[in-house]
C-alpha cells in the first residue's frame, strides 16, 4: 500500500514539476506571453471597438443626374434624407463619378438617366443605375438598399396616385396589400458586430492557444528542453505526465482568458449575451480541452516555432467561414464541411453563437458538445502517441550516446 502511495505521489510530483517548468517557459518567452496574455486581452477590445457602431450611416455618394426633373430631384432628396446615405457630390457624367470613387471621396454613385421621368409618365419602367465600392460590404449594403427602398416608396406613391381611390385606407391597401413588420431575429440592432464578433471571439481563443503552444514547443525543441522533462521511468508514464502537466498549465491560463473573451467582452460592448454561466461552463470546458490537445498535436507537426504562426494565421479567415457564422452552413460543400470537423472552433463557434446569441439550451447544442468531447479524446490519444514516440526516440538516442561514451572509456 505504501509503495502504491509513493508511486502515486511521484506521478503527481512529476506532473506538477512539468506544470511549473511550462509555466516558467510561458513567462520567460516573450512570444508565448504575447499570444497567451496580450493578444487575448487587447485584440478583442480593439476589434469590438472598431465595430462598436454596429452599422454605417451617412455613406458619401455622388449623383449623376441626367434627367434634371422634379422626379429625379425627389429621388435624390429621399436618398439624402435616409440615415444610411449622404449625397456628397454632383457629377456631370459617370466618368467624373468613377474618378471620385477611385479617389475614395465617395463610396458609390447613383446614375439617373435622361429619360427617367419620361418613362414614368409613359407608364414604362424607369431605371436608376447604382455603382458601389464592393471592397466594403457594409457601405455597399447601405448604398444599394437605400436606392432600393426609395424606388419602392416612389413606386408605391405613383401607384396610389394613378389608382383614383376615394379614401386614404384604399390608397394604403393598394400601395401595400400585405402589411408586415421587419424584425431581425437574434440581432435586434441589425449590426455587424452582434452578428459576427461572438464567433470571432471563440476563434481568437483557439488561434492564440494553438499559437502559444506551438511557440512554446518550438522553443523547447530548439533548446533541447524536451529531454529534461523525461523521467527515467517507462515511456508511456513519461508521456502521460508530460501531457498532463502541460495541459494543466494551458488550462489554468485559458480558464481566465476564456472567461474574459466569452463573458466579459460581450457585456462590455453590449453584444448578445443570453447564456447563463452554467451552460457556458458546460461548453467551454470541452472546447478548451479540445483546443489544448489540438494545439499539442499541431506543435508536434511543425518543426520550427515560426511555422505555426504562418499556418494558423493563414487558416484563420477560412475557419471563420467554415464555422457557418459569416457564410450559411447549408451552402458549404460537403468536402469542406468534412475539413471543418478537424478544428474545435467549428463546433465551439456554432454552439456559442446559438447559446449566447440565440438563447439555445444545452440540449439544443448537444451534437456540438458531443463533437467537442470526441475531438478532445481523439487529440489526446494522438498527442499521447506522438509524445510517447518522441520519448522513445530520445531515450534511444541517450542510450546510444551512453554506449559510445562507455566504448571510449574502455579504449
Amino acid at each position: 500500500m505504501s509503495i502504491y502511495r509513493n508511486s502515486l505521489r511521484q506521478k503527481i510530483d512529476d506532473i506538477f514539476y512539468i506544470w511549473r517548468e511550462e509555466m516558467k517557459q510561458v513567462v520567460r518567452d516573450e512570444g508565448v506571453l504575447i499570444f497567451f496574455i496580450i493578444v487575448p486581452l487587447v485584440y478583442p477590445l480593439l476589434y469590438s471597438w472598431i465595430y462598436n457602431n454596429e452599422t454605417v450611416h451617412d455613406v458619401p455618394v455622388v449623383v449623376v443626374d441626367q434627367s434634371h426633373t422634379g422626379l429625379s430631384r425627389e429621388f435624390i432628396r429621399m436618398c439624402d434624407a435616409s440615415p444610411d446615405v449622404r449625397i456628397a457630390f454632383y457629377a456631370q457624367d459617370i466618368d467624373e463619378a468613377k474618378s471620385l470613387i477611385s479617389r475614395q471621396l465617395v463610396k458609390g454613385a447613383y446614375l439617373i438617366p435622361g429619360d427617367f421621368e419620361t418613362n414614368v409618365n409613359r407608364m414604362q419602367q424607369a431605371t436608376v443605375s447604382v455603382y458601389c465600392d464592393m471592397s466594403l460590404m457594409l457601405t455597399y449594403k447601405a448604398i444599394f438598399q437605400t436606392a432600393q427602398m426609395v424606388s419602392m416608396k416612389m413606386g408605391a406613391d405613383i401607384q396610389t396616385k394613378l389608382g383614383h381611390h376615394y379614401t386614404a385606407r384604399e390608397e394604403a391597401i393598394a400601395a401595400q396589400p400585405l402589411d408586415y413588420d421587419e424584425v431581425p431575429i437574434f440581432n435586434p440592432s441589425g449590426g455587424y458586430g452582434s452578428f459576427v464578433l461572438p464567433g470571432v471571439l471563440m476563434l481568437i481563443l483557439q488561434q492564440t492557444l494553438v499559437l502559444g503552444i506551438g511557440l512554446s514547443a518550438g522553443t523547447a525543441r530548439e533548446n533541447n528542453r524536451f529531454k529534461q522533462l523525461i523521467p527515467i521511468s517507462r515511456p508511456y508514464q513519461g508521456a502521460l505526465r508530460i501531457i498532463s502537466g502541460k495541459a494543466l498549465c494551458y488550462f489554468m491560463i485559458y480558464a481566465l482568458m476564456g472567461t474574459w473573451l466569452v463573458v466579459v467582452v460581450p457585456r462590455l460592448f453590449n453584444f448578445p449575451h443570453l447564456a447563463q454561466w452554467w451552460p457556458l461552463l458546460v461548453l467551454m470546458f470541452p472546447y478548451l480541452v479540445a483546443c489544448i490537445f489540438f494545439g499539442m498535436v499541431m506543435s508536434c507537426i511543425v518543426r520550427y516555432r515560426e511555422n505555426v504562426m504562418l499556418l494558423m494565421v493563414f487558416v484563420s479567415v477560412p475557419l471563420l467561414f467554415l464555422s457557418g457564422v459569416s457564410w450559411p452552413q447549408s451552402n458549404i460543400p460537403g468536402f469542406w464541411q468534412g475539413v471543418s470537423w478537424v478544428f474545435p472552433s467549428t463546433f465551439g463557434v456554432r454552439a456559442y453563437v446559438r447559446m449566447n446569441s440565440m438563447g439555445a439550451s444545452i440540449g439544443d447544442v448537444s451534437q456540438e458538445l458531443y463533437a467537442l468531447w470526441i475531438q478532445a479524446v481523439s487529440y489526446f490519444s494522438i498527442a499521447y502517441a506522438v509524445y510517447r514516440y518522441q520519448i522513445y526516440l530520445t531515450r534511444q538516442d541517450a542510450l546510444g550516446r551512453l554506449r559510445e561514451m562507455k566504448r571510449k572509456k574502455q579504449k
